[in-house]
C-alpha cells in the first residue's frame, strides 16, 4: 500500500488547513489510520488516529481543534486541522496498519507498517 500526503503548507495562527492522505493499492477500510507529526529535534508524535471502525482518538494537543476521518469513496483519510497555533508546526505523516479490529487504535509509531512522505505545516505566529 502506498501513502501520499497532501495539503500542507503556510497559514497564520488562528487559521486551518486539511489535510490528505490518499491510499493507493488497498482499500482504506482496511487499515487503522493514523496522523503524525514531526518538529524539528523532536520525536515523532501521534496526533489523531482512527480505526477500521467509527471511533477516533486524539493527543490532548489536537483535541476540540483536529478531526480525523475517513472517506471510503475517495480511499482516503483527512485531518481537518482548525485554530492552528505555531507549535503545531511539523512535518505531518500519515500512517497505516491492516487490522482485523475495528475498534483498535494504535497509539506509537512502530505499530504503523506504511508511512507517507510527509507534508510541511507551517503556522506563522
Amino acid at each position: 500500500v502506498q501513502l501520499v500526503e497532501s495539503g500542507g503548507g503556510l497559514v497564520q495562527a488562528g487559521g486551518s488547513l486539511r489535510l490528505s492522505c490518499a491510499v493507493s493499492g488497498r482499500t482504506v477500510s482496511w487499515y487503522a489510520m493514523g496522523w503524525f507529526r514531526q518538529a524539528p529535534g523532536k520525536e515523532r508524535e501521534l496526533v489523531a488516529a482512527i480505526p477500521t471502525g467509527n471511533s477516533t482518538d486524539y493527543a490532548d494537543s489536537a483535541k476540540g481543534r483536529f478531526t480525523i476521518s475517513r472517506d471510503s469513496a475517495k480511499n482516503t483519510v483527512d485531518l481537518q486541522m482548525n485554530s492552528l497555533k505555531p507549535e503545531d508546526t511539523a512535518v505531518y505523516y500519515c500512517a497505516a496498519r491492516l487490522s482485523a479490529y475495528s475498534s483498535a487504535i494504535y497509539y506509537r509509531k512502530e505499530q504503523y507498517d506504511y508511512w507517507g512522505q510527509g507534508t510541511q505545516v507551517t503556522v506563522s505566529s
